[in-house]
């Protein structure tokens, strides 16, 4: 049976249907958040294959290690969901809630639109997170949950895949996290997946363009574009839309990043 108490809690989850979505949408933001010291987990839904050019899934599962250690993430999980017949339903709803439970995030980030004209599992991901953020905080179910205490997930960002930097639509706000000293670990940890971007390389060539695309709106060299089902409250401000403001005009040349 899990315990929560014998496994470090995550700061940050980022959930993906299938190796490789996270590292797409916000590999830079959290090897940044790495950086800062925070405690960083990654959880894949599906193994993702069967894909044309490469093997099975251990050598996907191979990649993904990988590309986690390229971010400097601290856990990964799969939680070995079919690929191509992802659904949201209860018990992957559940499979995803007892993750949240096991490891308290305080931020998961999580698909927010659809994907025309690509995998739709990306879009039955967005539901199986948004119910599962749910169910992490309900009471008087200890049935379904082995036990696990209840969490209560703070903060809850969406993300798209890196192709575009467009804004999601029909949410609260939106924020760019600054991705200027890390889009090459971003880039690096794509690279791993060989079996499914070596002979895509325009693909990486995109990504690294929104990025940039991304980046320079916000007044930086590269960003991650998120958006929240709800407006963010500050507490203070001036840090929130000049977040260099506290360093030297001397040694800090970037200008401020506005969210």
């Amino acid at each position: 049976m899990p315990n929560a108490a014998d496994e470090t809690p995550l700061d940050v989850i980022a959930v993906g249907a299938h190796p490789d979505d996270v590292e797409f949408a916000c590999g830079g933001t959290l090897a940044r958040l790495v950086q800062q010291g925070y405690q960083v987990g990654i959880v894949d839904l599906t193994d993702g294959e069967p894909t044309p050019h490469c093997s099975g899934p251990a050598e996907r599962l191979r990649e993904a290690g990988d590309a986690a250690e390229c971010l400097g993430i601290h856990k990964r999980i799969n939680l070995g969901l079919p690929n191509r017949r992802l659904f949201d339903c209860f018990e992957a709803r559940v499979a995803l809630a007892r993750e949240f439970r096991l490891y308290r995030p305080r931020l998961v980030l999580g698909f927010g639109d659809k994907t025309p004209m690509a995998s739709p599992d990306h879009w039955q991901a967005m539901q199986i997170t948004d119910a599962a953020i749910f169910y992490s905080r309900l009471t008087k179910w200890d049935d379904q949950f082995e036990g696990l205490p209840v969490h209560t997930v703070p903060q809850h960002l969406y993300f798209r895949l890196a192709f575009d930097p467009e804004i999601l639509p029909g949410v609260a706000s939106h924020l760019t996290v600054d991705i200027s000293d890390t889009l090459e670990a971003k880039l690096a940890a794509v690279r791993c997946y060989r079996s499914q971007f070596a002979r895509k390389e325009y693909l990486l060539e995109r990504v690294q363009a929104a990025a940039v695309v991304a980046g320079q709106a916000a007044g930086v060299a590269a960003g991650e574009i998120f958006a929240a089902p709800r407006s963010i409250c500050v507490d203070d401000l001036f840090r929130a839309v000049l977040p260099y403001a506290g360093r030297s005009a001397v040694s800090e040349q970037r200008p401020p990043e506005i969210l």
